[in-house]
Order: structure tokens, then sequence, then C-alpha cells
């Protein structure tokens, strides 16, 4: 592992990173990435045992070793999502359906570029040699050999389709836990959030656009699109963690991470199911997106459905259990038949390609 001293020391292994991607370089060239900061939701810790206090300005104003250990984690698992992003969307700039398209990839990679820099930012300045070891073990990690942290950031996206449901699906969890850090007792993480919101809203923007235009083209069969719903949103519901979860319990207790209508509510905090707190705020939002696209649907169409959480999880109670996207248990030999019919297969994947090489698969943008 390559050893570094200061924070221009790192971006010198990030433009090494940036070269491996493959990009032409006046996608990224034209680009100043900096960290950016935006301002506070309040000067006072706003929740947790320590509410009311003055947020921590500097690491070593955090009383105790294990809110810093759960401080560094919170921001080196924020940051890595961001660098697995940028490799899972790389290839698609060679297939794009149209220049704005392109553009916007290329806008959506070069900000999650900045938001895995701002994180990275905050471990170099604040965290010592650990924040220094986490910032190059940061671009070390590599989706392609799945080794990014969380799994959505490991699965390969495989065309405009796919790039359109994530961005609608998994960028939408990073609203949520951008927006649950942006309450935090560290200050220079919670200023860092309302720059990072602001870009990320572009991002789920693309994706909620995009899928339309594909609704509107009607070019797609909906049960292909069902199945690359099926694909990444269980994956999403994972990224809100396991189920009465210590970790996101200590993390509001200690102010670090707090819930994503903190700025918005005065009801008491379930301690024990913070993470399934979130799970649930992030499923109501997106059943009414599901609601906006599928009234773009012709009346004789079947409509999208939201996947049931209990559906093809990887974590928690119902991790690898036989639930069909209804939430309906079945049994192990049912499961069998069923996975082959809700997930892409090879052939899916040809056949979306084939139908993306005509270039009214998708309406214009307006």
């Amino acid at each position: 592992m390559s050893r570094i001293s200061t924070f221009d020391d790192w971006i010198d292994l990030f433009r090494n990173w940036q070269n491996g991607l493959g990009l032409e370089p006046k996608m990224v060239e034209e680009y100043k990435f900096e960290a950016l900061f935006g301002d506070l939701h309040a000067d006072e810790i706003e929740f947790g045992d320590m509410k009311g206090r003055r947020k921590f300005e500097k690491l070593l104003e955090i009383p105790d070793q294990r809110m810093r250990d759960a401080l560094l984690n919170l921001i080196v698992y924020q940051g890595d999502t961001e660098f697995g992003s940028v490799e899972q969307q790389r290839n698609l700039v060679n297939t794009s359906p149209s220049e704005h398209d392109l553009r916007t990839l290329v806008r959506v990679m070069r900000e999650e570029m900045r938001h895995g820099w701002q994180m990275c930012h905050l471990l170099v300045e604040h965290f010592g040699t650990s924040g220094r070891v986490e910032a190059v073990k940061m671009l070390e990690r590599s989706a392609d050999q799945q080794q990014r942290l969380l799994g959505s950031f490991n699965v390969k996206v495989d065309h405009w389709l796919d790039f359109f449901v994530y961005t609608e699906f998994i960028d939408r969890d990073g609203k949520f836990q951008l927006t649950m850090l942006s309450h935090s007792s560290f200050a220079p993480l919670a200023r860092s959030m309302p720059p990072m919101l602001k870009e990320e809203a572009f991002h789920l923007g693309t994706g909620h656009n995009g899928l339309k235009r594909v609704l509107r083209a009607n070019r797609i069969p909906i049960h292909l699109i069902q199945k690359y719903i099926n694909k990444w949103v269980p994956t999403a519901y994972d990224l809100f963690g396991t189920d009465h979860s210590s970790s996101a319990e200590w993390s509001y207790v200690w102010g670090l991470k707090g819930r994503f209508d903190e700025h918005e509510t005065h009801a008491s905090p379930d301690r024990d199911n913070l993470n399934e707190h979130a799970r649930d705020l992030y499923v109501k939002e997106i059943a009414g997106l599901f609601s906006q696209l599928n009234s773009i649907l012709p009346e004789d169409s079947p409509e999208l459905t939201v996947p049931s959480v209990k559906f093809n999880r990887s974590i928690g109670g119902d991790a690898h259990q036989p639930y069909d996207i209804h939430g309906e248990r079945l049994s192990p030999e049912q499961w069998e038949e069923y996975a082959k019919t809700a997930f892409p297969t090879e052939d899916d994947i040809k056949a979306v390609n084939a139908v993306c090489k005509d270039p009214d698969w998708i309406t214009p943008k307006a």
C-alpha cells in the first residue's frame, strides 16, 4: 500500500486512479476538484446524549476514542461508495443515447469523484495516520474486483437502463445518508453535506427523468424494467444497515449521525430501530416515485412494483430468505424457480442492448 504525508500526496494517487478509469482526459481535466463546505443546521449538537454542546471542530475535541473510530468509519464508508459508483458507470460513456446523456453522465461521475475527494480530505486533514491510511485504501479498492465495502457498489452496471435505475434508487439512498450526516456533531463533516446534497439532487433527477423517458418511448418491455428494479432496490434496502443496529444507536447517542427527518420531527427516537426508521422513510419515498412512473404507462400495461423489504435481502432478519417481490414466502424449491424469472439474465442484457441500438428506445430530453 502506498504511503502519504499530505493531501497533495493523496491527490497524486487520485490522479493515478482517474487515469486508470480509461476516460478521455478532457472529461475530468475541465472540472475543478476541491473540498466544498456549506452552513451548519446549528452550531450546537442537535440530538443524542450530548445535545446542546457545541459541535466539534477538531478531532481531539471529541471526548471518546470510540466516537472517533465510529466517525472515521462513517466517513470511510461514505467515500468508498462514491469511488465505487464511478467505477461502475465509467464504461457507459461509449454507449450514451445522446450528447445530452453523455454530458449528464460525465457530470454525475465528476461529482461523485468530488464527493470521494471531500471525504478523503476530511480523513487526511483531521485523522492523522489512520485517516491517511484509509484515504489511500479507498483508491486501492475496486468495484471491478468486488472489493468495495457495500454490496451495491460491487454490482455491474450493464447499460443505460441499468444506469437510470441505479441513479433513481441507489443514489436516493445516498441522499438519505448525506442528509443524516448533515446533522453530525463533527462540524467539518456536517459542513461537507450541503454541497454534496445539492449535487446529489441532480443525480436523482437523472435517474427519475431517464426512467420516465424510457417509459414514454415504450420500447423496453415492462417485465424487463421490473427485473432491473428487482436487481437494485433490495441492495438499496441493505445500504441502510442491519436491523436493531448498535452501531447506528451509538452514532445517534454521540450525535454523529441523525435521523433522515431529524430536522422536521419532534418524535422521540426509537434508538433500537434507527436503520429501520430510515429504510421505512425510503420505502415511502420511492412508492411515490413508482406512482409517477406508473402514471406514464399505457392503460393496458402491467404496473411496476415496489419490491418488498423482505425480497432478496443480503443482511438483516430476512437475509437469504425466499420471499418474492410481494413479501410472500416461498419454499426453497419455489424460490429457485422464481429467481430465474425475477432478475436480469444474460439474454435479458442482450435484449436490452439490442433495443438500445435503436435511437428511439428513449425519448429525447425536453
